[in-house]
This record gives C-alpha cells, sequence and structure tokens, in this order.
C-alpha cells in the first residue's frame, strides 16, 4: 500500500487512551526478506500475489476519495476495541460509504500482546481473500475470549474460516506465513514515523493519538476534504 504522502511528514503527538508500542518491534529477517523482494524485483510470485492482494484487502472506500483516513491498530488492544465498535461504523458511514474519504489499516502488533501477531496474522491471510473487515470485526468483537488463550491458532481458525472463500488456502497462508512479512513491513514504517501506541491515526498531515470521538475525527476529515484539491 502507497502510504499517503502527507503521512510521512506528520510528526504531532497528542494525548491519548491508547496501548503502548514501545515493545513493538518487526523481525528483522522478514523484513529484510520484504526489502529484497515485494520492494525490488519479484522472487516469488505466488507468495507476492499473495502480498499485494492482502494488502489490498485492508483498503475500504472508493479510488476517487480525496482523503484517507489510516488507522494503526493492534487487535488485542482495548482501545483499538473500543474505537472500532464506537467511532468507526459513524465514520464509515459518513464519510467512507459516501465516497468521501478511503480508510486504510496498517499492523502494530505489541509484543506484550500475546495473541496480537497471531491474530494480525490471521486478519491478513483474511484479507488476501477479500475478508479483512468482517475478520477484523469479528477479531475485535471477541477480543476477551481469545486475549488470554494458549493456544490460540484453532480458535482464529474457526473464526475466520466462517468469512473465507477457500479454508484451505487460509490454512496455507497461515501455515507459511504468507503475510507475516507484510505486518512486519508495517511495523518498521509505522516505527520509523515515530509512532508509540495504538490506536494512531493519520487524517491528510494530522495524528490522532488514542481512542478519540467521533467529532474529532470529524472535524479532521472535514479539514482535510476542505483543504483537498477539487
Amino acid at each position: 500500500m502507497r502510504f499517503p504522502h502527507a503521512l510521512l511528514l506528520a510528526v504531532a503527538t497528542l494525548g491519548f487512551a491508547g496501548c503502548s508500542a514501545a515493545e513493538a518491534s518487526p523481525d528483522r529477517s522478514i523484513d529484510a526478506s520484504v526489502d529484497a523482494s515485494v520492494a525490488s524485483a519479484p522472487v516469488d510470485s505466488l507468495r507476492d500475489a499473495v502480498l499485494n492482494r492482502a494488502d489490498l484487502g485492508r483498503i475500504s472506500g472508493r479510488d476517487s476519495a480525496k482523503v484517507w483516513l489510516v488507522v494503526i491498530s493492534d487487535f488485542q488492544c482495548p482501545f483499538c476495541k473500543r474505537w472500532h465498535e464506537q467511532t468507526a461504523p459513524q465514520l464509515i458511514e459518513q464519510y467512507v460509504r459516501t465516497g468521501k474519504v478511503r480508510i486504510a489499516y496498517l499492523n502494530l502488533p505489541i509484543s506484550t500482546h500475546r495473541n496480537a501477531q497471531p491474530a494480525h496474522e490471521a486478519a491478513m491471510c483474511a484479507s488476501e481473500q477479500g475478508a479483512f473487515w468482517p475478520v477484523a470485526d469479528a477479531l475485535f468483537a471477541s477480543q476477551d475470549a481469545w486475549k488470554s488463550k494458549f493456544e490460540v491458532e484453532p480458535y482464529f481458525d474457526s473464526l475466520a474460516t466462517r468469512h473465507v472463500r477457500d479454508a484451505a488456502r487460509f490454512r496455507a497462508c497461515i501455515r507459511d506465513g504468507h503475510t507475516r512479512a507484510l505486518i512486519n513491513t508495517d511495523v518498521s514504517r509505522i516505527t520509523r514515523l515515530g509512532v508509540g501506541s495504538t490506536p494512531t491515526f493519520f487524517v491528510g498531515s494530522q495524528m490522532i493519538v488514542g481512542a478519540q470521538p467521533y467529532a474529532a475525527f470529524a472535524r479532521a476529515l472535514d479539514a482535510a476534504l476542505a483543504a483537498a484539491p477539487r
């Protein structure tokens, strides 16, 4: 996914209600493999195709939308759950479905959240089949049920395969770690931007930190839309 150019310029920090990402760090070997293959010449065409589909699957909205809302989140973060369930639906209804805004999800699984990484892998493997958003909904809705499990993979398998078209393909994606590189690339980019907690959001060049209410996002989106070229 191409980051909105303004995202690379954002440096502001605000008060927040969120989960600390100080412990989040990418797997350097995986990150290196992304730099060597996906970001340059493709080596494994099947893996590249999976990554491309997974990447596109976590974007929602019309191509003609003038403004991006970039969501940086952790499926095990309770503040991310609160925002996803209490604020996101109205934003999607008022801005995304009306064609004004595109929303994109970036992965920041926090290492102190024991089941965050497999949750993100489940979501991104579902994204490869166009099912990122329903699986994201299900992961947040059931967060209390899986956050402390010791063997969480069967739970995620059952949850995700209710939404994907091809369960065998989903399981192969999980088994072979097909989307792990994409997740770790997200973490690397987010870390370079100086983001230190989830949820964090970018609207144009504005960073919004924490599970802020709908009104905070509406103000930022309306301002970005007013400033967008016609």
